[in-house]
């Protein structure tokens, strides 16, 4: 089984080819960062038209990496969402046509899942289910994997995402884009200490997470105390936020096989061996997929596009694309405006 998979929900450009054997034989990665760099985040206008400038020489570039020809290929995969429309439209759109033109099946990936599904790409021991804490610039969830295509959502960020939070703050300490490695690298010469900053519902039995305050105490804390030090409490605070509201996860997910971390912010280093930390406190296997596998990228794409094609899972042609979607439907509304479903 050979997959090509695409995706463009926000500033990456990537394409991949990725076999149900777990092999990837390509992958193609274009980033956008000199364009966003002078606006200190991603303009959505200027990423959508990026992608339409480098996806279809990414598409001929990673099947000549392969040597391979769009025929060879059993399936299409492309994210259908969520994240910035435009940018999704491009991608979804260049599957589907590439789809039609040869004749192969379409699958419409939730971007969600590409990153629920990817720690099984790289550790085939992986069984369900498993509790993923999937944190990343748009989203900060902690959600119950049962199977392909069967989620539970224990518990969500009822205002700004953590890698939301990371961002503004390189933004407000000058520390440049992307935000999320340069607040890591900063937090290294910096003393976790220094800054009292708050760890939003951190003890309370309500399951979600919040990180709105903590970015406002953030803004309020930059200019009297020194930027490493900014970030370094920053960081800890974070940590301590996600380290408290897994634990609650894990007091009702009931029997799993391992504790997962999945999404950008998961390629932070002190983040990943807070976790390695409390999974081993509970007897748990920690499963981190490798950094590259973390940010957004293309084989994660085709890999849940492979896992969904065994399982018999295909879309039609006019399949939409879409902002928003959540990866367990049934999950009930939490309190708080902006919420990332």
């Amino acid at each position: 089984m050979l997959i090509l998979g695409l995706e463009s929900s926000c500033d990456e450009t990537a394409v991949a080819l990725v076999t149900g054997a777990r092999r990837v034989l390509a992958h193609r990665l274009l980033g956008q960062e000199d364009q966003h760099a002078p606006f200190g985040g991603v303009v959505p206008e200027i990423a959508a038209r990026a992608h339409v400038e480098a996806l279809a020489p990414l598409v001929e570039a990673a099947l000549a990496d392969a040597g391979l020809a769009l025929a060879d290929v059993d399936a299409v995969a492309a994210t259908a969402g969520p994240g910035l429309i435009g940018g999704v439209m491009v991608g979804l759109v260049t599957g589907k046509a590439l789809a039609h033109a040869a004749g192969k099946p379409l699958i419409a990936v939730n971007h969600l899942e590409g990153h629920a599904l990817s720690p099984r790409l790289s550790d085939p021991d992986l069984k369900f289910p498993y509790l993923l804490l999937l944190v990343s610039g748009g989203h900060c969830q902690l959600l119950l994997v049962q199977g392909v295509g069967c989620y539970r959502r224990l518990a969500t960020t009822i205002d700004d995402a953590a890698g939301e939070a990371f961002d503004k703050t390189a933004k407000l300490l000058g520390l440049g884009y992307p935000g999320g490695p340069a607040v890591e690298r900063a937090a290294a010469q910096g003393d976790a200490s220094a800054v009292p900053l708050p760890r939003p519902l951190k003890g309370s039995r309500e399951p979600h997470f919040s990180f709105a305050g903590l970015k406002s105490a953030v803004a309020r804390a930059v200019g009297q105390h020194q930027p490493a030090d900014v970030a370094a409490s920053f960081q800890q605070a974070v940590i301590d936020c996600l380290l408290d509201r897994t634990t609650l996860a894990l007091m009702c997910a009931g029997e799993i096989t391992a504790l997962v971390v999945a999404g950008g912010v998961a390629a932070n280093g002190s983040v990943r061996a807070a976790l390695q930390a409390l999974a081993t406190e509970h007897g748990l296997r920690f499963v981190a997929p490798p950094l590259w596998l973390c940010t957004d990228n293309a084989a994660m794409i085709a890999w849940a596009g492979a896992e969904r094609f065994a399982a018999g899972m295909t879309d039609p042609l006019d399949v939409p694309a879409r902002p928003r979607w959540p990866l367990d439907p049934t999950a009930e509304l939490v309190r708080g405006a902006g919420v990332k479903a």
